[in-house]
């Protein structure tokens, strides 16, 4: 099997109604992805004498994710305005792709279910730049579970 490139990892992002509230939804994938580990914190317990140590062990959790993308004004400016409302109170489906060497979709890898939006980075600017304007948006997650 082929090795995969970091443009063949997208991120699709869809809001989850929480009660009455229920974030915007934003079209399109999300060109970067960043974040997720999953770890757990130990503990090392010595008893009296040992020279190694019982290890105990937390559940896991699992680190923020930050989805990225250029700003598209026409498609995403709505979206954003409503999100700055609604940071700390939005939750979303995150779902990780990675697509094949034709950049198609070969499937869902990972699936972050309900994850709270708990940031949001607005696209820079700068007058003596041609650079696309980029955007983030960062999420607290619960869980990770896999899809197809």
């Amino acid at each position: 099997m082929a090795k995969t490139a970091q443009r063949q990892v997208v991120a699709e992002i869809k809001p989850v109604s929480v009660g009455s509230r229920r974030g915007p939804r934003f079209n399109g994938k999300f060109a970067q992805v960043s974040g997720g580990e999953i770890t757990a914190a130990v503990e090392k317990v010595y008893d009296g004498g040992a020279l190694f140590p019982d290890v105990l062990c937390a559940p896991p959790e699992v680190g923020d994710i930050t989805v990225t993308r250029h700003f598209d004004p026409d498609r995403d400016g709505a979206a954003l305005k409503k999100l700055r409302q609604g940071v700390g109170s939005s939750y979303y489906d995150i779902y990780v792709y990675t697509l094949n060497c034709d950049l198609k979709e070969a499937g869902t890898e990972r699936v972050y279910a309900r994850a709270l939006c708990v940031g949001l980075t607005e696209p820079d600017g700068d007058a003596s730049s041609g650079a696309a304007a980029s955007y983030s948006i960062t999420f607290s997650i619960s869980a990770v579970s896999a899809s197809n």
